[in-house]
């Protein structure tokens, strides 16, 4: 699964805005199925932008510098 850098979550925001206004466009021509793909885009992107700002705010876990084990005898 990719995650995305939270130095991107700008960008996050100007794709959703972007995609409001297509959608507002597609609203108004009538294109039901582009509609359906934006609301679905737009579903996928608000879970990725929530999932990098929970990242943000989880510090990082130290996970050790791994030892060598040891020859069994």
């Amino acid at each position: 699964m990719l995650h995305v850098n939270p130095k991107m979550l700008a960008r996050l925001a100007e794709l959703e805005a972007d995609l409001l206004d297509r959608r507002a466009r597609a609203e108004t021509e009538g294109w039901v199925g582009e509609i359906e793909g934006i609301d679905l885009t737009l579903t996928f992107l608000r879970a990725k932008r929530d999932e990098a700002q929970r990242r943000t705010q989880r510090p990082p876990v130290d996970l050790g510098t791994p030892t060598p084990r040891l020859p069994r005898r």
